[in-house]
């Protein structure tokens, strides 16, 4: 068989997202429409009392089912028919459940301190900590956005011990020099910090030295 000596395609990036229970729901929802129109495909999973947040901060009402949610954020954010695929927090046969087929990266986005102090233990329980299980022993980056203040010693520990196997400890902590006018400004700035750290292309506001003086 003679293989072609012309470059495939290069496939989409794979990118899964897990939307937690802690505060900052517009951070993740705001990565996955930034994720989406850049080109990636989407692994969306989300807790139970992710769904309470999403009601309390933004008034946007999660469905139960998967696939209901499927339907209703690829229509928001214009996905491309499979673009956007969501799993429930115990389906096991999910792609990002196997280290045979995980994703090119992973965020977690909010991140509870709840679901960091699983992941720094190494637990399994619901998919959300088993893709993250798999992303960690599988050599894949792994991006943790905390968001809790003021961090106890055992936060704080769960972290660095996270750090040491190389994940990604990016807070919801946005900066103020690019003169923010308006909450999704601040919102941009840690999105396109998360974005940074996957290689994806945004213009979500200026690097340094290149905005205006």
């Amino acid at each position: 068989m003679t293989l072609s000596s012309a470059s495939p395609a290069l496939a989409p990036k794979t990118v899964a997202v897990a939307l937690t229970g802690a505060s900052g729901m517009p951070y993740g929802l705001r990565l996955v429409e930034c994720l989406l129109a850049a080109g990636c495909r989407v692994w969306l999973l989300y807790s139970q009392v992710a769904q309470i947040v999403a009601r309390q901060e933004m008034a946007l009402a999660l469905p139960a089912r998967p696939a209901e949610v499927e339907a209703m954020l690829s229509e928001r954010f214009c996905a491309a028919p499979g673009q956007l695929r969501v799993f429930g927090r115990e389906e096991w046969f999910a792609p990002p459940a196997s280290g045979s087929n995980p994703p090119d990266a992973m965020v977690v986005c909010p991140c509870s301190m709840g679901s960091l102090a699983a992941i720094a233990a190494g637990l399994a329980s619901t998919l959300i900590e088993r893709a993250a299980d798999v992303a960690i022993k599988e050599g894949r980056k792994l991006i943790v956005v905390p968001r809790e203040t003021p961090f106890s010693p055992l936060h704080l520990e769960n972290m660095l011990r996270l750090a040491r196997m190389g994940v990604v400890i990016l807070p919801a902590n946005p900066g103020f020099y690019h003169h923010p006018q308006t909450v999704g400004e601040l919102v941009d700035f840690v999105v396109a910090r998360i974005l940074d750290q996957l290689a994806v292309a945004h213009s979500l506001m200026p690097r340094w030295g290149e905005g205006d003086e």
